[in-house]
């Protein structure tokens, strides 16, 4: 007998919060974190969905986000595109109502996941030790509504991201730029650089992006609640 078919995904966690970043900071969001990460950013702060996880069917998904009551969800992990069968829990989640947003760093095609979520791609930077150009290939694939993401953690990322904005080749309207903060008690592999700082140059420079703070880290500090 051929084995059972499984038609779900291995889940690291399922929770709701307020959107920390993005055009929707703020707003009341599920979050869908997956497992499994194929990059090794240095400053990956959900490094514990790596591994692990839960295995569960589309439609244990659905129904453990229903009882929270919002119509906004974002898949993210680690690397969602990686498991395949991200763009059915997608399509199951668009058929139920939801709005459906996904965060992935671009190396994997977004093709079957573009027409039914909004896009943020994060495009890693020098400091995250992954910046190898492998999002370039998805950028005809984005729509104008979806979003680009840049996590600036020193003055080479901020000129890096800089460059490829000012190039002209991005075709989204929301460019994101996010500051990496200074590790405060042991020093990792990046410098970090301070929310004011990025801010002046942003100012200075005239660019198009929105400046973003990670408000969820605010509110409830450098844990696991919100994206």
């Amino acid at each position: 007998m051929a084995p059972m078919h499984f038609d779900g995904l291995l889940v690291t966690e399922i929770f709701h919060s307020l959107q920390g970043e993005t055009s929707r900071s703020g707003m009341p969001f599920v979050f869908i974190r997956l497992t499994g990460c194929n990059l090794r950013c240095t400053y990956c702060d959900s490094a514990y969905s790596f591994k692990g996880g839960t295995r569960m069917r589309i439609s244990e998904i659905i129904e453990t986000i229903e009882g929270f009551g919002t119509r906004q969800v974002l898949i993210t992990g680690g690397e969602p595109l990686l498991q395949r069968q991200t763009p059915l829990l997608v399509q199951a989640l668009s058929e139920s109502g939801y709005e459906v947003s996904i965060e992935t760093h671009g190396e994997i095609s977004i093709e079957p996941v573009v027409r039914s979520a909004r896009i943020v791609l994060d495009i890693k930077t020098p400091s995250s030790g992954m910046c190898r150009g492998g999002f370039s290939k998805n950028l005809p694939l984005l729509k104008a509504s979806d979003e680009i993401k840049f996590v600036i953690a020193s003055q080479e990322d901020y000129a890096w991201a800089k460059s490829v904005v000012t190039s002209g080749v991005l075709p989204c309207q929301e460019i994101l730029f996010s500051p990496a903060l200074p590790a405060k008690n042991s020093p990792g592999s990046f410098p970090g650089v301070a929310p004011q700082w990025l801010a002046e140059q942003v100012l200075a420079d005239r660019l198009p992006v929105r400046f973003q703070l990670q408000i969820h880290k605010y509110i409830w500090g450098a844990d696991r609640t919100g994206v």
